[in-house]
């Protein structure tokens, strides 16, 4: 399925990017973080377990466990952004 990803602060800052279309096989965001980190590189470093990162699906602050549709909106960032 294809699913929308952007990337907030330091997160966005690390990957040079705001944001990028992605087709994916991941059913949840624990699955879609997984599936970016084994792109290696910066997404690796950016996204990697046990670093602070908060999600959001379509607008909405959610946990690992939260379940991806077709043309959804996933948001990466630190627990804390700045204005």
């Amino acid at each position: 399925m294809k699913v929308q990803i952007r990337y907030f602060a330091s997160v966005r800052e690390a990957l040079s990017t705001s944001n990028e279309t992605v087709d994916t096989r991941a059913e949840t965001l624990a699955a879609l973080r997984d599936e970016l980190i084994t792109r290696g590189g910066a997404h690796a470093t950016a996204l990697a377990r046990g670093k602070a990162v908060r999600m959001a699906l379509d607008q909405v602050m959610s946990d690992e466990a939260a379940v991806l549709h077709e043309g959804c909106e996933v948001a990466f960032f630190p627990p804390v952004t700045g204005g």
